[in-house]
């Protein structure tokens, strides 16, 4: 029977509970009513090529059902419910649940013009003229994907994967970027970091942007080391005095325009002086679409013996996980679309 295809599937106690709190909730303070006819009560069978019972669906109505559906939080409860049955399977994907839930989870997805999915071969002409259920059956599918990619347990690690630009550099190619990929303080007998050009004013910011190993990243920290200069007497670091993070790129391949429109500005954080691996947790999980971070440095706290001010960073880190090469993203034309690739597999952001 229906009923208990749906017990063996794990998620009926949920439905069951959920379902009793609304009807306590709606029927609060009325009259209790005379039960209906036992002929009258009993809700629609299921469709053909089903087993045998009758259809829970049929007999709680579509309103009702839909409340309860949305009130499931786990991509888990979805997928057997659209197990239980054809009928079942089809109100998930025309009600568009996996969807909704993966705004839920992460509302930055909400940016997303729409979704598509790369196939080696065309669509079928039978695709063509199923149309809107064709559409609905495609959604489903991706973003049931995109659902389990969001809740996965698989750790973060480093997503950086290169450097696109500084603002500025004092001594290059010695004091570049590129240093700060390196958690070392030492490569060889030289020091390693990154240093700004000096500044009389301590208030000018610098900036700098880094290439992510995916397109569509979610990221939760990002660590700063900055710099302690130890040929001098004093030992001085050069931190900047608040750091803030640009997270989205708009993709048309200007860095400039990629430092301004990113798609999330963080709040600022105080960088201490001190020479560690600073970490700076975001206040949420942020999904970086675009593949770009810009990192930046907000006022200068030490002057060196040019009696200028200047910013230093040993190593920088992004924390966070890839969806590469499952789902990647496209953005022209003003379009930002979600593309999935049946069959990938998330590789992650080991280095």
């Amino acid at each position: 029977m229906l009923f208990y295809r749906f017990l063996v599937s794990g998620i009926s106690q949920k439905i069951v509970s959920i379902f009793s709190a609304a009807s306590r909730t709606r029927n609060k303070g009325k009259q209790p009513r005379k039960p209906k006819s036992c002929s009258s009560a009993r809700p629609a069978p299921l469709a053909a090529g089903d087993s045998g019972g009758w259809d829970f669906l049929d007999w709680l109505g579509p309103d009702t059902s839909a409340c309860i559906f949305h009130r499931l939080d786990d991509p888990a409860d979805l997928a057997r419910a659209a197990a239980v049955s054809r009928s079942w399977r089809q109100f998930v994907i025309a009600s568009g649940f996996c969807k909704s839930l993966c705004l839920r989870i992460c509302p930055d997805l909400a940016c997303f013009t729409r979704a598509a999915e790369v196939t080696k071969s065309p669509p079928s002409p039978a695709a063509h003229a199923s149309g809107a259920s064709h559409n609905a059956e495609r959604d489903h599918q991706i973003y049931s994907n995109l659902c389990g990619a969001l809740v996965s347990p698989k750790p973060s690690a480093n997503c950086i994967r290169d450097c696109i630009c500084a603002s500025s550099t004092d001594r290059f190619p010695a004091e570049r970027m590129q240093n700060t990929l390196d958690p070392r303080e030492v490569v060889g007998i030289r020091p390693s970091y990154w240093s700004s050009k000096g500044q009389d004013d301590p208030d000018v910011p610098e900036s700098l942007t880094y290439r992510l190993c995916s397109d569509l990243c979610i990221v939760d920290e990002i660590r700063i080391r900055p710099y302690q200069v130890s040929f001098y007497d004093h030992q001085p670091i050069f931190s900047s005095k608040m750091v803030r993070f640009r997270i989205g790129s708009n993709g048309d391949g200007n860095h400039q325009r990629v430092i301004a429109d990113g798609n999330y500005t963080s709040p600022e954080f105080p960088m201490l002086q001190e020479n560690v691996l600073q970490s700076f947790k975001l206040p949420r999980p942020v999904l970086c679409i675009g593949g770009v971070l810009t990192i930046e440095l907000l006022g200068r706290m030490q002057k060196a013996i040019d009696d200028m001010y200047y910013i230093c960073i040993c190593h920088t880190e992004v924390i966070g996980r890839s969806f590469s090469p499952s789902f990647t993203v496209d953005i022209s034309d003003g379009a930002t679309i979600l593309m999935y690739l049946p069959g990938g597999k998330d590789t992650g952001c080991d280095q």
